[in-house]
């Protein structure tokens, strides 16, 4: 059961996309579909690990943005820590910023996520005791 939610995340995650149509003389709507959140995000902010370490394991980028967010956003805004242990030790930029401007830090401060803020921290001061 589990191997066949993993196919369809990964599946659905490369079908969703934008699409938009012009308006003809036709009479036609322009229609443009809304973002949503890839698979991926989605399973992050479900709090999902065990999806999120084997799609992890089969190639999902860390930091590519859904719905102009990164993953370590969505674990941030979640309050969810071993996922942001996890993204952070496969590569996740802690610094990178959204389409808003904010970090995971920031969506974690305004989501009141006092967890995923100690983590954050933790993490920013372990990078630099390495650097």
């Amino acid at each position: 059961m589990k191997k066949t939610v993993i196919i369809l995340a990964i599946a659905l995650g490369f079908s969703f996309s934008t699409f938009a149509t012009t308006t003809t003389s036709n009479n036609f709507k322009i229609v443009k579909a809304e973002n949503s959140v890839s698979p991926f995000c989605a399973s992050i902010a479900k709090g999902d690990f065990e999806t999120v370490k084997k799609l992890i394991e089969l190639g999902a980028d860390v930091n590519q943005k859904s719905n102009g967010m990164t993953p370590l956003m969505y674990a941030a805004k979640f309050n969810r820590v071993e996922i942001l242990k996890l993204l952070v030790e496969n590569g996740a930029d802690l610094k990178k910023k959204s389409d808003k401007g904010y970090t995971a830090e920031k969506y974690a401060e305004l989501s009141n996520a006092q967890d995923a803020i100690k983590a954050i921290n933790h993490f920013e001061s372990q990078k630099k005791r390495k650097a």
